[in-house]
């Protein structure tokens, strides 16, 4: 689970066809697509056409999960920053109602503006 009283997942990378994909694929609702998957170390955070999944491993062999679902419809207010460029750093905040902000760092490769029409058009 996201520790909400640090919420702050740090140093993501955007990661393609990753196990998170198929981890998180018995939880999508018809319709639901993935937008993007991230990577840290060893936790993970999908975007999807309706929501945040955060997928928490622990453990020393990392075979327990635990899974975060964040719906975008509870999104009162979101920010990002970034440096403008495509292939640059950037930042996404997310301001949850009855939950407070949740920040995502995120690195290079991350497409924000495929992000921020999933959070706009899930809304």
């Amino acid at each position: 689970m996201i520790d909400f009283e640090n919420p702050t997942y740090l140093k993501l990378r955007p990661v393609q066809d990753s196990k998170l994909d198929r981890l998180v694929a018995p939880l999508l609702c018809p319709g639901e697509e993935i937008v993007q998957t991230f990577q840290s170390v060893r936790d993970g955070v999908v975007f999807t056409t309706r929501r945040v999944i955060a997928v928490n491993v622990q453990g020393v062999t990392g075979m327990k999960k635990a899974f975060t679902v964040l719906p975008y419809r509870r999104i009162q207010a979101y920010a990002i920053e970034s440096a403008g460029l495509a292939d640059l750093d950037g930042e996404l905040q997310l301001w949850f109602s009855g939950l407070g902000t949740v920040r995502f760092e995120l690195l290079a490769g991350s497409d924000l503006a495929a992000l921020c029409q999933a959070i706009e058009c899930g809304m």
